[in-house]
């Protein structure tokens, strides 16, 4: 499958068919970095992203978050606590639209 985003190829294979590796899942725009909060779902995780938003009233920056759930494929099966990297794709479910691409840490 060719993906328009070029990551590293995972060592383990599947035959997920929304693997955007081994699948025919293309992946396209936003490509965000996170840590997996969750991981009870069934090949989908919850990922944290944190990030600083400006409050121009006060000159100053707050800190926010954003949980976001993706698509984890067996050939990567990232866990709680992993620091992992996601990119966007079409809608997979009613609140999945992104795959895990890449695990950056694991704990």
């Amino acid at each position: 499958m060719v993906t328009s985003l070029v990551f590293k190829k995972p060592k383990k294979t599947c035959n997920d068919r929304n693997c955007p590796f081994h699948g025919d899942l293309s992946t396209r725009g936003r490509v965000l970095e996170g840590v997996v909060v969750s991981a009870k779902m069934d090949k989908t995780v919850t990922v944290k992203r944190d990030y600083l938003h400006y409050v121009p009233k006060f000159k100053r920056y707050e800190r926010r978050h954003s949980r976001i759930a993706c698509h984890n494929p067996p050939c990567i099966n990232a866990k709680a606590e992993n620091r992992v990297k996601i990119a966007e794709c079409r809608p997979i479910s009613k609140t999945v639209s992104f795959v895990v691409v890449e695990k950056l840490e694991e704990k």
